[in-house]
């Protein structure tokens, strides 16, 4: 098992910045990726941004050249830092860790929540 914290959320206006964090803890094996996710009510879980253990990373179009992930192996921690936020980036924003490559995380953490007012 793996556990998962995240913290960082808040209430930020738009143009605003902030920078989330997830600590994982647990049977953590390598190679991995992990990730950040948000939803919304009512609406699906939505990928942001994943990172692997080797430091590849990939982000959603809608977040590209505006958020940041990034990783610290060795603390088994990841960031998301995110700038020029917008009203539609309001969601409540989750963690997740997995196998390398995969379609959907293993382990979630229990989601922090990021409000942007405009």
């Amino acid at each position: 098992q793996v556990q998962l914290v995240e913290s960082g959320g808040g209430l930020v206006q738009t143009g605003g910045s902030l920078t989330l964090s997830c600590s994982a803890s647990g049977g953590i094996f390598r190679p991995n990726t992990m990730a950040w996710y948000r939803q919304v009510p009512g609406k699906q879980r939505d990928l942001v941004a994943t990172i692997t253990s080797g430091g590849t990373s990939n982000y959603a179009d809608s977040v590209k050249g505006r958020f940041t992930i990034s990783r610290e192996n060795a603390k088994n921690l990841v960031y998301l830092r995110m700038n020029g936020l917008k009203p539609e980036d309001t969601a409540v924003y989750y963690c997740g860790f997995g196998r390398m490559g995969f379609s959907s995380p293993d382990y979630w953490g229990q989601g922090t929540q990021v409000t942007v007012s405009s």
